[in-house]
């Protein structure tokens, strides 16, 4: 597994995710959420839970996406399941580090200054080689403004602002409902 990558741990809080050590290519834990990260994270949550209800599972930030390609256990702010939960139990070094979802078909990272980067990057890179994965969404911290990274032949971005909603497996999302305070 690369360097520095979020591992499961059995603890929930994004502030206690265990980083890896190491600091190749850039990749590390960044600064602590903002109070305004943490507000898109609950808010970005709140509107795909009412939006899917019924139809999806919505998780927050507590809960690890397994990436096969890299063994990894990432924690991205929001995912979102189609069918049932499958999971599976990780492990580092032969020591149960906790359990991971293996089946997402859509995962939202709040971008902000210290992770944009990475949710740009090497997270995304990751999170596309897995399978289940249908739809990538970035939201801005600092304007109202949506990127939905969508599977076909090859990935595509289209880009949502202020008075426009965005479709996710059936249902549409208001952009303005999201950055509401």
């Amino acid at each position: 597994m690369p360097p520095s990558r979020r591992s499961v741990g059995l603890r929930s809080s994004m502030i206690e995710q265990k980083i890896l050590a190491g600091g190749a290519g850039g990749r590390g834990a960044g600064a602590e959420p903002t109070p305004e990260h943490g507000r898109l994270c609950i808010a970005v949550s709140a509107e795909l839970r009412a939006a899917l209800r019924g139809l999806r599972t919505v998780r927050d930030g507590s809960v690890a996406i397994h990436v096969p390609a890299t063994r990894a256990g990432l924690r991205p702010d929001v995912s979102v399941v189609c069918g049932p939960v499958m999971k599976t139990v990780v492990e580092k070094d032969g020591n149960v580090q906790g359990e991971a979802i293996t089946n997402p078909c859509v995962i939202v990272e709040v971008l902000s200054d210290s992770t944009e980067r990475d949710d740009r990057g090497w997270k995304a890179r990751d999170y596309r080689t897995i399978a289940s994965l249908e739809e990538y969404v970035l939201v801005s911290q600092d304007e109202r403004c949506v990127e939905v990274f969508r599977r076909g032949a090859e990935w595509r971005r289209e880009v949502y602002g202020a008075g426009e909603s965005f479709p996710l497996h059936g249902a549409l999302v208001s952009v303005d409902a999201v950055y509401a305070e």
